[in-house]
């Protein structure tokens, strides 16, 4: 779908159907609902005179025109209650009006934002809507074979504003929503895919793809190379399976030659079974999306080369499956890290802070500013924080309350967990550094305490997203199945990061 802006107004505007909005609790029609019943005759208030829309938030109702305007329809989207409504009710009300839109076969839709008096900046709302109508129109199709599956997509989303001062912050809000919403779409992408068709090979050719589409540095570490570096967690992970690992590795340089990049890990476990420590198998076909933090960070840097970030970002990927096998790790195996730690495997089902522990290890080599990791780590956290959740923990308050904010922007919301140092002992092993796994108990902060030893001295924050990575139900603007979630989070932090700069070099 292609967004728009325009100037002019609704009244004269010619198009299948026109989207504008109404208060739960208002008597009248405002903003350019106001206008177009002004121009129809009163069908508006009388709709809403009867008690036949009340407004109520996500509901909406259609009114037809009959040539009193060139607009052939008219959809009123019910805004909510006016003290409540926020960026983030925005985006599920346009989502739930374009997806009804896209219901009846109908290709074009024309909106303005002019709901009255809000309070918000209209940049923003035009980034709200605009990502709420994206995002909630994603479908996963590429194996759909049946044309009705593939059917009803809206081709261009029209702003109209007659104001023209307003007419570039419009226009801002769109270009960074489209931006934004696409690289979404990708993660969304790569993580709806089935792991026979998303290999750590075939994922590492996907960025290579990326890289070159975003003028983005690239390079993928095979086996080989990952071994002459020492990165022996991540090899033994891979070991289980006919399938090579990849260390992709992507770099944006937006900033300064001298200012030191912020430096993304994502988990890319493009399948995982658990190893020897197999999982059972209800639910097992869902562990194609065991590499949602790689596509975050994938298509996170893609975003940031994309809105042009005058800062340095570099995305590093530890692809591999955890099968079992002949030659797989196995309970009671030592690993010996990049970092030189030794680790004792309990458990092969928790190999995702095993590649991570290499990855994090190697992204100190960039001196970063700051690294953030990203990873459907613990179903603990699951536990702890339910479905739609991410649990954040951190050893640096300044970045922690960076990730918050983003987070109140986007609505993708973080929740801090301690890093409880009194568990550390719970993580000791009796014959190496460390061990992967400790008791069922506080089994996040253990993970994240266990990746805290790889990352030093550096700003640092973990992001475990094992909830809302896949959704079994829709949310307004998040269709059943791969969310995408972390994307707008962390392009969300950078684009703040660089609007207000660190310091960033020595």
């Amino acid at each position: 779908m292609n967004i728009t802006v325009t100037r002019g107004s609704l009244t004269d505007f010619d198009c299948e159907v026109l989207l504008v909005g109404h208060f739960e609790g208002s008597k009248v029609p405002e903003g350019d609902a106001c206008l177009l019943d002004e121009q129809c005759d009163g069908i508006i208030s009388e709709l809403i005179d009867k008690g036949d829309f009340e407004g109520k938030l996500y509901t909406s109702s259609v009114l037809y025109t009959r040539g009193s305007i060139p607009g052939q329809r008219i959809l009123i989207a019910g805004l909510g209650k006016k003290e409540e409504f926020n960026l983030e009710k925005l985006r599920g009300i346009f989502s739930k009006a374009a997806q009804r839109i896209r219901s009846f076969n109908i290709t074009q839709v024309a909106t303005s934002l002019d709901f009255g008096e809000t309070g918000f900046a209209i940049e923003d709302m035009a980034r709200a809507a605009a990502e709420g109508a994206l995002l909630g129109l994603y479908r996963f199709t590429p194996y759909k074979t049946l044309e009705e599956d593939k059917k009803g997509e809206i081709n261009e989303f029209i702003i109209v504003e007659d104001r023209a001062g307003l007419l570039e912050d419009i226009s801002k809000g769109a270009q960074t929503a489209e931006i934004i919403s696409r690289a979404v779409y990708c993660a969304r992408d790569l993580v709806s895919t089935p792991s026979n068709d998303m290999t750590p090979s075939i994922l590492a050719h996907r960025a290579g793809a990326i890289a070159t589409e975003a003028n983005l540095k690239f390079e993928a570490l095979d086996e080989a190379a990952m071994g002459r570096l020492g990165m022996n967690a991540l090899l033994g992970v891979a070991s289980g399976s006919a399938e090579e690992a990849r260390l992709i590795i992507m770099e944006y340089n937006g900033g300064g030659k001298e200012d030191r990049p912020v430096v993304l890990v994502g988990k890319g476990i493009t399948f995982d079974s658990g190893g020897i420590s197999i999982k059972p198998s209800e639910k097992m076909d869902e562990m194609k999306s065991d590499m949602a933090g790689g596509a975050a960070v994938i298509a996170t840097i893609k975003a940031a080369a994309d809105l042009k970030l005058p800062l340095n970002v570099v995305a590093i990927v530890p692809a591999t499956e955890n099968l079992p096998g002949g030659r797989a790790y196995k309970p009671g195996d030592v690993l010996k890290t990049m970092s030189g730690l030794t680790i004792e495997v309990k458990n092969t089902d928790a190999e995702g802070r095993l590649i991570l522990a290499d990855a994090l290890t190697f992204a100190k080599k960039y001196n970063p500013a700051a690294i953030i990791d990203i990873a459907t780590l613990t179903g603990a956290c699951v536990v702890a924080l339910g479905d739609y959740l991410v649990g954040m923990m951190g050893a640096d308050k300044e970045l922690k309350k960076e990730i918050s904010s983003a987070s109140d922007a986007t609505g993708e919301m973080v929740w801090e967990l301690p890093l409880w140092h009194e568990y550390d002992e719970l993580i000791k092993s009796d014959v190496a550094d460390i061990k992967n796994a400790g008791t069922r108990a506080g089994g996040t902060i253990t993970a994240a305490l266990f990746l805290k030893r790889f990352v030093g001295d550096c700003p640092w924050v973990h992001l475990d997203i094992a909830g809302p990575a896949l959704l079994s139900t829709d949310k307004p603007y998040i269709p059943k199945g791969a969310s995408g979630i972390g994307v707008r989070l962390l392009v969300q932090f950078l684009i703040d990061r660089s609007q207000a700069p660190h310091v960033s070099h020595p």
